[in-house]
């Protein structure tokens, strides 16, 4: 990391990102298979998304942006509050009907160039502190495969994989699986006197 570049602020996003937001997607959309998403946004068509996630509750968007120190912050349209945008995790309704209205869904996104420097790890672990006091029972994520760096990154959180839907999407000229991940949020569940947690609603295995 640069010098100038010592510190990871991790904060609410705000309009002011929505264009470095989109941007960043932008490139997942036209260049994996992360989203599937085919078409690039603009900002405008962002909007709805961004303000579907305020400051508070269980819905949640929170940008991870370099501080600058010693430097005047170059490039991106939110170098007026600090560095360039690193990356964002989400926390969006699993589903819309009302009995799922406990349980989330969680994506995160890096900035090219910034994998590999724990900023992903870093907005998880601001995001599920964040969720703690909230009425979120489950966190839920999907992966679309291969992708083992967010298959480590959701086994560091405690994902368990519960299933995978195969070739569910197709993008690129071709197919591709996507695995489901589950994360218990609230109070850790008990464990038996094998020390094994015991899951609500799930029976020995």
């Amino acid at each position: 990391m640069p010098s100038e570049y010592r510190e990871v602020q991790v904060r609410p996003a705000t309009e002011a990102d929505l264009g470095d937001l989109t941007d960043l997607y932008n490139h997942y959309v036209r260049e994996t298979t992360i989203t599937f998403d085919t078409e690039p946004f603009t900002p405008e068509q962002r909007r709805s998304w961004l303000l579907s996630h305020p400051v508070d509750g269980p819905h949640r968007l929170l940008v991870a942006q370099e501080r600058a120190h010693g430097a005047r912050a170059h490039g991106g349209r939110s170098a007026d509050r600090g560095g360039r945008l690193l990356g964002y995790v989400t926390s969006s309704p699993f589903r819309i009907k009302p009995a799922y209205s406990t349980s989330v869904e969680v994506s995160v996104y890096c900035a090219p160039g910034a994998a590999g420097r724990g900023v992903g790890t870093l907005l998880y672990k601001s995001l599920f502190e964040a969720l703690a006091g909230e009425d979120v029972h489950r966190a839920y994520a999907g992966i679309a495969l291969p992708n083992e760096a967010s298959v480590r990154l959701h086994a560091r959180f405690g994902f368990r994989h519960v299933g995978t839907y195969g070739e569910v999407g197709r993008k690129f000229g071709r197919y591709w699986d996507v695995a489901w991940y589950e994360k218990h949020l609230g109070p850790a569940p008990p464990v038996d006197a094998r020390g094994t947690r015991v899951w609500p609603g799930r029976r020995g295995e």
